[in-house]
């Protein structure tokens, strides 16, 4: 038996923000950073809690450590807060997620006695709708992901003004990532027909939208899309999971400080490539990963005519998208130093797999096969 379920309810498109209006005689807790109270956004979601009492926590970085939830909880409990909204990008929506979960437990608040709001400024984790969160131990350099339904969010507000704000470099990292869930999600062993419905609408819009997104972060529209594909994503590896892309860029990304949505793009080739494994055909089939690698090629109108040529095309196409969004290929483009990565590789190998996100992965991996992988990416 499979399950397919959310309790988030979504509001999305131009004046989302709205939503806001109904919360009112509230002690309202922001968890941010300080980007975004310089640029203006937290004033801005502040404008729509006029019967409010609002208190701004904006030590939130990239990557959240577990000092910052600490810090969080702190902040939390001083002002004594009914209702919590998360205003950025994954890193803060985690660091929101960890902080009420943890503050709720040690002052015993009852679940239906706090409200929380996801309101993404970023297109890329879909943490407004999972039961995920990313948490760093910089100490170890690594990065713990966190799995309870306690973390979802019982409310997401997708307003696609937040977002323009962002970078290209964001934009581009962030928009991967979106492609990333919806590719391992799709040919995830807990894939379901109601994920892959996700999955299929997500890859559709990553490679429509996001080029234009990157071009011009003005574009609503494009912004529009990309947050409803990171949104659909979110919600299929849910409840699909992930794979060993995943696991890989929680290792890599953990001990040399890459974005979470670049590592996942430069793997991403290379993943596909591992999991179609088109060297091994059984009794004259390819592998079931192979077959829907292939479809998502045929959906983008990519040549597929075989299962081989479908999988190599959607491969380059992917790796077309890289060099348009400016992203590296290998560690050594990065800049990272080659010889930590030497030095490093047993332990990479290690942190991956035993990271919660590979276990459904579509092929097994052992040792030799992830080392091959990270030497692929490490160029």
């Amino acid at each position: 038996m499979q399950e397919f379920s959310f309790s988030t309810r979504i509001f999305f498109g131009e004046g989302a923000l709205e939503r806001l209006r109904r919360v009112k005689n509230r002690k309202v807790f922001i968890v941010t950073d300080r980007f975004m109270v310089q640029i203006g956004a937290i004033d801005r979601v502040i404008s729509y809690l006029t019967e409010c009492e609002v208190s701004v926590f904006d030590g939130v970085v990239p990557d959240p450590p577990i000092e910052v939830v600490a810090e969080g909880v702190n902040a939390f409990e001083k002002c004594q807060a009914e209702t919590v909204i998360a205003v950025g990008g994954g890193s803060t929506i985690d660091a929101a997620k960890a902080i009420r979960a943890i503050a709720k437990k040690i002052l015993n608040i009852e679940t239906d006695k706090m409200e929380c709001f996801a309101v993404p400024t970023t297109s890329g984790t879909g943490s407004e709708v999972t039961d995920y969160a990313v948490i760093t131990d910089k100490a170890q350099g690594v990065k713990y992901p966190l799995d309870s339904q306690a973390l979802r969010p019982p409310v997401a507000i997708l307003d696609p003004s937040l977002t323009a704000s962002a970078p290209a470099s964001v934009t581009a990292d962030a928009g991967m990532d979106v492609l990333t869930h919806a590719l391992e999600a799709y040919v995830s062993t807990n894939a379901n027909d109601f994920s892959d419905a996700m999955c299929e609408k997500a890859i559709s819009l990553v490679f429509r939208f996001l080029p234009l997104a990157y071009i011009d972060g003005e574009d609503l529209l494009a912004r529009t899309e990309m947050q409803n594909a990171s949104c659909m994503a979110g919600l299929a590896f849910n409840s699909a999971g992930l794979g060993i892309n995943h696991s890989l860029a929680h290792a890599i990304g953990g001990k040399f400080h890459i974005a979470h949505g670049r590592i996942n793009a430069m793997l991403l080739p290379k993943i596909l490539a591992f999991n179609a494994n088109l060297s091994c055909v059984s009794g004259g089939e390819y592998s079931l990963a192979a077959k829907k690698y292939q479809r998502i090629a045929r959906i983008m109108d990519f040549p597929a005519a075989t299962v081989r040529l479908g999988v190599a095309n959607l491969i380059q196409e992917i790796e077309h998208l890289n060099h348009k969004l400016r992203i590296p290929s290998t560690l050594r483009e990065l800049g990272v130093d080659m010889v930590q990565v030497r030095e490093m590789r047993q332990e990479l190998i290690t942190t991956a797999l035993a990271d919660a996100t590979y276990a459904t992965n579509p092929r097994r991996a052992d040792e030799t096969a992830v080392g091959n992988l990270i030497d692929q990416v490490t160029g």
